[in-house]
């Protein structure tokens, strides 16, 4: 019988919970005992580290955010922290973690991984920068709340003839930026991945003024380095030019809330079972992740300190049909 400890770190991400649950189930299905830890990495340094059952996880799959909490930690990045962490595992009898968050939570599992605890990773982030995994755990729900503030926004720029400038999250990833953009039909998108000018976006306004559209919409990805408030500061030296009056909306951390949807419930759940199983398989040091429609494991050595790439393919039909 396996003693196995489940925690969430970094930003929160609609599906978290359903995650949580997964893990949680399917190990006590095996006979396991479960133990949840708090906070995340700062919850093994000073012990936060409880038996969690059944009942616990009951009513949670539908929540977003995290019922385990997440906090920094910066006695967790020395290695003196990072052997705490082990001693206090070690010392409850746990056999291996669950670590559930992105890039830098799975870089501290590797950390875990490489003073030799046993670890699993789950991908849950709405960036969708971390590699390993087409997708990960909040990315459907986020990228809905950002097209759905499209949808909301787009009445409103064609009742009074104006452009918007819709800013999403993503970090340095512009997946989010790229995707709703696609979905919600916007004549223009900034991603980090590729370098524009504001003239270049300046030109797409035009040309949507030109040919008599009642509105104009240009997604923007945080981490572009024309964001938002670069780019509004820019348009309105020049408004007259443009034809449409600009506005700026920043979606910021709206899109992280509220109940996750099907698609990261039922992602979360696979990514639960995938790491008791790859547990069961004693396969550690592992992130689990979605490729080709399956549930796969990829080392993490493989995947921290990488770059996710975007998709050519989307950002060809993003210009195809701007």
């Amino acid at each position: 019988m396996k003693s196995v400890a489940v925690l969430t770190s970094g930003g929160d991400a609609p599906g978290m919970n359903a995650a949580i649950r997964s893990v949680v189930r399917c190990g006590i299905t095996k006979g396991w005992s479960m133990y949840g830890v708090t906070n995340g990495f700062a919850g093994l340094i000073v012990d936060n580290i409880r038996p969690i059952g059944t009942r616990d996880v009951g009513g949670i799959l539908q929540k977003g955010g995290t019922i385990l909490g997440s906090a920094r930690s910066e006695e967790f990045f020395t290695e003196d922290g990072q052997r705490k962490a082990i001693r206090n595992l070690r010392r409850m009898g746990i056999d291996a973690l669950v670590v559930i968050g992105g890039n830098g939570s799975q870089t501290g599992n590797y950390e875990l991984h490489k003073l030799g605890f046993p670890v699993t990773g789950i991908p849950s982030t709405i960036d969708n920068d971390i590699c390993g995994t087409e997708m990960a755990i909040g990315v459907d729900t986020a990228m809905n709340i950002a097209l759905e503030a499209i949808d909301r926004l787009k009445v409103t720029a064609s009742s009074h003839q104006r452009a918007f400038l819709i800013e999403v999250m993503g970090r340095n990833c512009g997946y989010i930026a790229l995707m709703s953009g696609i979905a919600g039909g916007a004549e223009f998108i900034v991603i980090p991945e590729i370098e524009i000018s504001p003239e270049e976006v300046a030109e797409s306004l035009q040309l949507a003024y030109e040919h008599g559209k009642a509105h104009a919409i240009i997604v923007v990805a945080e981490g572009a380095k024309y964001n938002a408030d670069a780019l509004i500061a820019y348009f309105q030296k020049h408004e007259e030019r443009w034809g449409f009056k600009i506005r700026a909306t920043i979606l910021g951390h709206v899109q992280r809330g509220g109940a996750p949807g099907a698609f990261d419930r039922i992602l979360a759940s696979r990514f639960g079972n995938g790491a008791v199983e790859a547990i069961a398989r004693e396969e550690y040091g592992v992130l689990v992740g979605l490729n080709n429609g399956a549930v796969t494991t990829t080392p993490l050595e493989a995947i921290i300190g990488k770059t996710k790439t975007i998709s050519t393919e989307m950002v060809e039909l993003a210009r195809l049909l701007d």
